[in-house]
């Protein structure tokens, strides 16, 4: 079932303390895989909407899946994400944006947040050590920054221009992706801008996975199979 919007904004270890959680070792780094596929509901805004976008995307071969709502009601969210736990189980690890609690009440397996959510230390002792954490980054600083935090995988962008966000971050461009590269050794995931022409070029440039929003939602198990075929 494709969704019926096209272009959304891309997503807008340690000196930490992290006694609060009991068990974690800090090496919990996340296995990506290379494609990140990301459900927006503003492109999916009912939970079969939802479902159906999810269902042709696990078809295809996606494994891993982020579900952001940035505009709905707690309670709306937590309907949405609890039918994609509820129908897909563990067969599809299941990422929450920005809110670490919803993400417990719907047994995901992660959060992700952004430089303006709560903070990864936060988020940590919220969740515990054993679901993911992703923290989205714009600049070398942000980077070094958030490579000091609990975080499971760093993400990094935009890569491409988007003229979806209204005051979008600067372009990072594949240098950016190469400097991020040399930064860290986390899990690096590169969104923004990415799409099947120009997925490989930005894996090649040092990110071992891509975070894509647009460029699935015109059928998206067709769209989902040709980026694995890139991605190869």
């Amino acid at each position: 079932m494709p969704c019926g919007c096209r272009d959304l904004p891309y997503e807008s270890r340690c000196s930490m303390n992290l006694a609060g959680v009991a068990g974690y070792s800090g090496q919990n780094a996340a296995a990506l895989p290379r494609l990140y596929a990301i459900a927006d509901s503003r492109c999916c805004p009912t939970a079969r909407e939802l479902l159906g976008f999810a269902e042709n995307l696990a078809a295809a071969g996606c494994t891993l899946l982020q579900y952001r709502n940035k505009g709905g009601s707690s309670k709306v969210m937590l309907e949405q994400a609890r039918a994609l736990k509820n129908h897909f189980g563990t067969s599809l690890r299941l990422i929450m944006n920005d809110r670490a609690d919803l993400c417990l009440a719907a047994g995901f397996d992660g959060v992700h947040v952004g430089q303006d959510d709560l903070s990864p230390e936060a988020v940590r002792k919220i969740i515990g050590p054993n679901r993911w954490l992703g923290i989205s980054t714009h600049n070398p600083e942000q980077l070094r920054q958030a490579e000091l935090t609990s975080a499971d995988y760093l993400a990094i962008g935009p890569v491409f221009r988007t003229s979806s966000k209204e005051t979008p971050d600067p372009v990072v461009g594949l240098e950016g992706v190469r400097r991020a590269r040399a930064l860290t050794r986390q899990p690096l995931v590169a969104i923004g801008g990415i799409t099947r022409a120009n997925a490989a070029s930005v894996i090649e440039a040092g990110a071992d996975s891509v975070a894509v929003i647009s460029d699935l939602l015109r059928d998206p198990r067709k769209s989902a199979e040709e980026f694995f075929r890139v991605l190869r």
